[in-house]
């Protein structure tokens, strides 16, 4: 059945929880009664991806001083190398020695491993959320980020190869295969959407020079509103296992297709700031790393369709199409119609289930 994966998840959640709680206890760590990270569509991340590892996401209370905290918790082998692999990266960004400016993540209260668990406790940082900021401040944040990630660029040999065994790096012929898998993926379920991807394939092909003049950056891959916090006007990165370096405009680009649904007019003022600010060079790279991820994401809601059946299966089939529509807007150079965006997201708030919509009100 199509919902196998979502009883699977279930099923390891309950099983994990069971076994993880009482160990948790006995480090002084009391979990809340509800934990809307693991519920919703969480599962489809387990369900349609063979290299990231299942592991825990919860909130609590720290018993010694009644501090709220995040958890992060696995005995799966992947899980338990994404989160030796986010610590190291975090660990690295605060040592890295050709970056100018510095970057912060929330502070880590114990990072230990009992039995079969590793666990990663770290503070939670409570915020007013980042899209109920005003659109100048949502900007000024943003930019601020986005040149802190800049400031760390490998220029030279010694930097690429201490990257390369930390970080990892990613070059013009390492998007282009990528892309290429997106492709073939989607168009094997959607082959009506051939016309648009091949666009896309020639637009980046053509961009081969500037996407490997601006790689050698350090990126964040998923720079969204749940993957950081602000504390005192200053962001602390949440995820840093989606660090890496590769193209300068990659996290601009994650950042901006999020906006470009969930505010517009803050991702038409970063598209426009590049193209006043810096070299016609860049903003042909950013429309680059944009349209890449757009087939990224097409990708992915493909990718989940065996795994989904009835409000959500519609709901994906719809997210493929709204993303369709984004791409050839921006490959085209203009404004995604404000009718489509709210058509979409009048149909996606229906259609969602009770916990993703809680699960949501946690993550923006």
């Amino acid at each position: 059945m199509k919902d196998d994966g979502k009883k699977t998840w279930e099923m390891y959640c309950e099983k994990e929880l069971a076994r993880v709680e009482p160990i948790l206890h006995g480090l002084g760590f009391k979990l809340d009664s509800e934990q809307p990270h693991i519920s919703g569509e969480r599962y489809l991340m387990q369900a349609i991806t063979t290299t990231s590892g299942r592991k825990l996401i919860l909130l609590g209370t720290h018993m010694h001083d009644k501090k709220r905290v995040v958890i992060k918790a696995s005995s799966d082998k992947d899980g338990v190398r994404e989160l030796e692999h986010d610590r190291n990266a975090r660990k690295t960004l605060e040592h890295i020695g050709f970056a100018y400016q510095t970057f912060f993540s929330p502070q880590e209260i114990l990072f230990t491993k009992q039995g079969e668990f590793t666990i990663s406790v770290q503070e939670f940082i409570d915020q007013q959320p980042f899209l109920e900021r005003s659109d100048k401040e949502q900007f000024h944040l943003a930019l601020k980020a986005f040149k802190a990630q800049e400031s760390a660029h490998a220029t030279t040999y010694k930097h690429r190869r201490f990257i390369q065994k930390t970080l990892g790096e990613k070059r013009a012929k390492d998007y282009f295969e990528s892309f290429d898998f997106f492709k073939k993926g989607v168009l094997k379920e959607f082959p009506d959407k051939k016309s648009i991807l091949n666009d896309t394939d020639k637009f980046l092909k053509d961009q081969e020079e500037i996407i490997e003049q601006y790689c050698g950056f350090m990126t964040h891959t998923d720079f969204v509103p749940h993957n950081f916090r602000i504390l005192e006007d200053t962001i602390h990165l949440l995820d840093h296992s989606s660090i890496r370096f590769g193209n300068k405009y990659e996290g601009w680009a994650r950042f901006i297709n999020f906006m470009a649904l969930y505010n517009p007019q803050l991702a038409s003022w970063l598209v426009q700031y590049v193209k006043d600010n810096r070299t016609p060079e860049e903003s042909f790279s950013l429309k680059a790393m944009r349209v890449y991820r757009l087939a990224e994401i097409m990708y992915y809601y493909t990718t989940t369709l065996p795994k989904t059946s009835g409000n959500l299966h519609e709901l994906n089939m719809d997210r493929i199409e709204l993303w369709s529509q984004v791409l050839a807007a921006v490959l085209a150079d203009r404004a995604i119609p404000e009718t489509t965006l709210e058509t979409y997201k009048t149909k996606r708030d229906a259609l969602r289930s009770k916990d993703e919509k809680k699960r949501q009100q946690g993550l923006h």
